[in-house]
C-alpha cells in the first residue's frame, strides 16, 4: 500500500502548468516543474523512509536516487523517471572587426530533457527526449538485454563507443562544453553493439546506420570499436590509470549528405563557427581512429585524447588526414574525486568517469557550503589538409564548477580561443581569429 508520501510525490510530479505544445520556452518550464517536484519529493520521501522499521528488508515501492523518482513493482521491476535542465549565459568579445554578432543571445537553454527507464528481467529500456531540441529531440532509444553473464546487447539509437569525452555524460563533464576534438566524434546513431567486461578492462563493438531523428538511411553504415584497459584500479573505485583506444570506419553512400566538419569556440552561445572546412563533396568513407588516457589519484584527475580522421575520396583523390586533441586536469575540493565506472546499464558508455558526491555535510540546504571543482583544459583541432584549408583552432578554458545539492550544479567557463587561418577571418583579409568568452550554467538533474 503507498505511503503518504508516496501518494504526496505522484501528485507534485503531475501538477505542471499548463503549456502550449509549439513553445520551446514553455516545455522547459514544464520539465523544470517536474525536476523541481522530483527534489522536494526528496525530502519526503527521506523522511518516510527515516520513520520505516529499519528491520524490514523490502525497499519501498516509490524512492529517489540520483537520477530520480525510481518506482519499484512485485515483478521485480522497476520504472524511473527523470531528466535534466540546463540553461547557459554569458558573453563575448571577438578581436576582429566586421566579424558580427558574438552570440545570437546571451542567454539560453541547452538542455531541457525528460528521461524515462524501465528494467525488467534482465531487460533496459531507455527513452531521452529534449524538448528543446527541435531538429534532434529524441537522444536515447533503446533496448538493452543483459540476461548472459558480464555481456550487455543494445539496439536502438544511442552513441557509438567512441571517445573517452563524448561518452561521459553531459550532466557530469567538468565544462560547459566538450573539446574541439568533439567534431570528430560520431556520437549518436541507431544500430546495435555488443559489449562485454572484466574487473580492469571493456570492449565494445557495434554497427550503426543515421541518426534516428534525421534518418535511418542517411550518412552510410558505420563500424565502431572502443577498447579500454586499467592497470591500476583502487577498491573504491578513485583511483585509477585508465588508457582506451577506439576506431570507427564509416562507407557513405553516393545519395549520402554532403560532409563537413566545424568547430567554434567551446561555447554553446558562440553564434559562429571558427574553423570549417565548408562541403567535402567526393567523400566516400570517413574512418577515425582515438586514444586515450587518464590517470586519478583521489581528488585529482588528469584525463587526455587524440583522434585522426582519414576521409577517402572518389576518383583515387589522395585522402584527406584531420586532427584534434586535448588535455585537461580537474580537482575536486574533497577527498574522493569522481568514481570510475566500469559497465553501463546499457549502451556503449564503458570504461568513465561518473559525477561528484556532494555528502549531506556538504549541502547548503544542511547548513554546509556545497561543493567545488576546479579545471583547466587546453584543446586544439587541425581542419587543413591538402587543398582544404578549414583552419586550425587552439583554446585554453579555465573553469568552476559549484554543487549546492546533489542534483544542482552551476559551471563557469571562461575561454580564450584562437584560429588560424579561419574560414571566417580569411573573408576579411586577416589571419587570425581572437576570441575571449565567458559562459557559465545553471544546471538541475534528476
Amino acid at each position: 500500500m503507498p505511503t503518504r508520501s508516496t501518494l504526496r510525490c505522484r501528485f507534485l510530479a503531475t501538477a505542471a502548468p499548463g503549456l502550449a505544445p509549439t513553445k520551446a520556452s514553455l516545455l522547459a518550464s514544464l520539465l523544470a516543474s517536474i525536476l523541481a517536484s522530483i527534489l522536494t519529493c526528496a525530502a519526503g520521501l527521506a523522511a518516510a523512509e527515516e520513520r520505516s522499521d529499519k528491520t524490514t528488508e523490502a525497499k519501498p515501492p516509490v524512492t529517489l536516487d540520483g537520477k530520480g523518482i525510481t518506482l519499484r513493482f512485485d515483478d521485480g521491476s522497476k520504472f524511473r523517471i527523470g531528466g535534466r535542465l540546463q540553461g547557459d549565459f554569458g558573453t563575448g568579445r571577438v578581436q576582429q572587426r566586421g566579424f558580427g554578432t558574438v552570440f545570437e543571445e546571451p542567454a539560453a537553454i541547452r538542455r531541457a530533457w525528460i528521461e524515462t527507464y524501465y528494467s525488467l528481467k534482465g531487460f533496459e529500456f531507455a527513452f531521452q527526449y529534449d524538448v528543446n531540441e527541435p531538429r534532434v529531440p529524441v537522444s536515447d532509444a533503446i533496448v538493452a538485454y543483459k540476461g548472459f553473464r558480464d555481456v550487455i546487447i543494445t539496439q536502438g539509437n544511442f552513441k557509438e563507443p567512441f571517445s573517452l569525452d563524448q561518452l561521459i555524460s553531459d550532466n557530469v563533464t567538468s565544462f560547459t562544453e566538450r573539446s574541439q576534438a568533439d567534431a570528430f566524434v560520431p556520437a549518436r546513431n541507431f544500430g546495435a553493439a555488443i559489449g562485454t567486461y572484466g574487473a580492469n578492462w571493456t570492449a565494445v563493438t557495434g554497427v550503426f546506420g543515421g541518426n534516428i531523428n534525421t534518418g535511418l538511411q542517411n550518412n552510410g553504415i558505420a563500424s565502431t570499436t572502443r577498447l579500454t584497459d586499467t592497470p591500476w584500479l583502487s577498491e573504491n573505485k578513485n583511483d585509477v590509470l585508465h588508457f582506451g583506444l577506439a576506431g570507427s570506419y564509416r562507407s557513405l553512400d553516393d545519395d549520402a549528405r554532403s560532409l563537413s566538419l566545424s568547430s567554434r569556440s567551446e561555447a554553446f552561445l558562440f553564434a559562429r563557427p571558427l574553423v570549417n572546412t565548408r562541403t567535402i563533396r567526393d567523400a566516400t568513407a570517413i574512418g577515425r581512429v582515438g586514444v586515450e588516457a587518464a590517470w586519478q589519484q583521489g581528488p585529482f584527475r588528469l584525463q587526455g585524447e587524440y583522434i585522426l580522421t582519414d576521409i577517402e575520396r572518389r576518383d583515387g583523390r589522395p585522402p584527406l588526414l584531420f586532427q584534434g586533441g586535448d588535455i585537461q586536469a580537474s580537482v575536486v575540493l574533497n577527498d574522493k574525486g569522481r568514481p570510475y565506472r566500469v559497465a553501463p546499464t546499457y549502451g556503449s558508455e564503458y570504461g568513465v568517469f561518473t559525477g561528484v558526491t556532494v555528502e549531506e555535510r556538504q549541502r547548503v540546504s544542511r547548513g554546509g557550503t556545497g561543493l567545488f571543482e576546479l579545471g583547466v583544459r587546453d584543446s586544439a583541432i587541425d581542419l587543413e589538409s591538402r587543398e582544404v584549408r578549414g583552419g586550425v583552432e587552439h583554446d585554453f578554458t579555465a573553469g568552476v564548477n559549484w554543487y549546492p545539492e546533489p542534483n544542482i550544479r552551476f559551471v563557469f567557463d571562461s575561454i580564450r580561443s584562437h584560429a588560424e587561418p579561419s574560414a571566417e577571418s580569411l573573408n576579411f583579409g586577416r589571419r587570425t581569429v581572437d576570441a575571449d568568452v565567458f559562459i557559465g550554467r545553471a544546471q538541475l538533474y534528476g
